[in-house]
């Protein structure tokens, strides 16, 4: 088919598609309480759906009533069974594939399955409404003149008892619609090789040659390859290399640390930035206005959301709501019941609702994800956009971080302890810290109280990392691309200690 012709005729098919999204747009409640009844109808017959009378529930209210809240540790039976051949359990159709994902603070692999109604009305529905919302803001894009550049998992597909289980990337990868296997590049022969590094050059290779059109990838992961490739064809900037280049799709990890880096790769007013949200469970968010931090709660790809508000999480009083409840600026963990048979699932992340007509999220975090040893209650949310005012102000650029608390000896204060690989380092670290402490300040009342005359907490300690600190700390765990993720912020000391093992370039106290 000719290029031309088939990018008229795909973007003609993927504006089609907003008039569905409208649907939810006009009708949010009504389309998120149809997904719950057909959920729960199309379970009624499996263990889970008898064990708590899946055929009688009518309501939100009742369903809330009789199933319990979940998290992996609490699934992981059932769902190994099912690993091992067994079906109906919480899923009725046949359940082959499972996404396997360590996250990023728990060393254990968790399973997480993906049936095939998750596969085509959750994943790759997604995707191609990824591209209808962008389409529907860029009318005059010719995205399908090209291609995309997908950075995906870098591990193969295994299989186990008649599953399967790998990235969830691979997963998509190995199934992808023809549609999309035409429109990106590497080869899938490329994308799932396993081995990071002999990877990256292949994907080099490949892709230089060809017309790419967009980028999509984890923001950390494609950086390396991007400046790979300007290494490799001494280009100034990509559009040296792929003049049509327009868009970059990304998610995984939070851009703000990434943002001016890529503007230098990408030296273009009108380039685009489109974020998303998903996750081994599900997709579950787009960025859908042009220059948007907000991100539209997608509501009709077999997901029913809950959210638990962030001051009862975890406690014995903890419980949920339902979306038609949550309210603008409050800090939610996020629960989902979902076409591959999780029911009531905590994933782990945090978001806060910037709009309820329509809604839209920001990401703020993980559940795991914080600094609380001292009542400081720090949230990715503040450090990301505090070390954005830090960059800003002192002109440095940071590649990788992160942080934890240093905890009370023998009545000595507390502090963080942050671990920072700089691209471009800043002049002063003294300087560099002590802005970094009066725009945590700012952002955060109760890190603030906690700083106050030094009560609680006394100023931060900062230690530029080596260069390819976190990278080699990544390849000693064989966690190197695709979606492994530094550790922001973490309660506990382990990954600060492990990396202050891997050697320091400086400290400043």
């Amino acid at each position: 088919m000719a290029i031309p012709l088939f990018n008229s005729i795909a973007s003609w098919l993927l504006k089609k598609r907003y008039h569905q999204i409208e649907l939810f747009l006009k009708y949010p409640l009504d389309v998120q309480k149809e997904v719950l009844t057909q959920l729960v109808a199309f379970a009624d017959s499996t263990a889970i759906g008898k064990e708590y009378g899946f055929e009688s529930i009518k309501s939100y209210e009742e369903f809330a009533q009789r199933v319990p809240i979940q998290n992996y540790e609490t699934l992981a039976p059932t769902i190994e069974r099912t690993r091992k051949g067994e079906q109906n359990i919480f899923w009725p159709t046949p359940i082959k594939w499972f996404a396997k994902s360590s996250g990023t603070t728990n060393a254990k692999s968790k399973f997480i399955p993906v049936s095939s109604e998750a596969l085509e009305d959750c994943h790759y529905k997604s995707g191609k409404d990824l591209l209808c919302l962008y389409l529907n803001n860029n009318e005059n894009s010719q995205l399908f003149t090209g291609k995309s550049l997908r950075l995906g998992g870098s591990k193969e597909l295994y299989e186990d008892n008649g599953t399967f289980f790998g990235d969830l990337s691979a997963i998509l990868i190995d199934n992808m619609p023809l549609w999309a296997e035409y429109s990106s590049t590497p080869s899938s022969k490329v994308s799932l090789m396993s081995e990071w590094e002999s990877k990256l050059e292949a994907i080099i290779e490949e892709s230089i040659k060809e017309n790419v059109t967009s980028l999509a990838g984890v923001p950390s992961w494609m950086l390396v390859l991007l400046n790979n490739v300007i290494e490799k064809t001494g280009k100034n900037h990509l559009f040296e290399i792929w003049e049509n280049l327009e868009v970059y799709f990304h998610g995984g990890v939070s851009f703000a640390p990434y943002r001016e880096q890529y503007k230098k790769l990408l030296p273009r007013k009108r380039f685009n930035y489109y974020e998303t949200y998903n996750a081994s469970e599900g997709f579950f968010a787009i960025q859908d206005r042009n220059n948007s931090e907000d991100l539209l709660l997608m509501l009709d790809y077999g997901i029913f959301y809950e959210f638990i508000p962030m001051n009862l999480y975890g406690l014995e009083e903890e419980s949920a709501i339902p979306l038609w409840e949550v309210k603008v600026g409050v800090n939610y963990a996020i629960m989902i019941t979902t076409n591959a048979g999780l029911w009531r699932y905590k994933i782990g992340d945090t978001v806060r609702f910037t709009s309820l007509n329509p809604y839209r999220v920001r990401i703020t975090g993980r559940t795991k994800h914080h600094i609380n040893a001292f009542g400081e209650e720090l949230i990715i949310e503040n450090a990301e956009e505090a070390l954005k005012q830090v960059c800003l102000k002192t002109g440095a650029e940071i590649k990788e971080y992160t942080a934890a608390p240093i905890f009370m000896v023998n009545n000595e204060k507390g502090a963080h302890e942050w671990i920072i690989e700089f691209r471009k380092h800043p002049e002063n670290l003294g300087y560099f810290t002590e802005v970094l402490d009066n725009a945590l300040k700012s952002l955060n009342s109760d890190y603030e109280a906690k700083r106050y005359n030094n009560i609680t907490l006394r100023m931060p300690k900062v230690h530029i990392a080596r260069e390819n600190l976190f990278y080699d700390w990544l390849k000693t765990k064989n966690k190197l691309g695709g979606q492994h993720k530094i550790p922001r912020l973490s309660n506990e000391r382990a990954y600060v200690e492990e990396l202050l093992q891997m050697s320091i370039l400086s400290t400043h106290l």
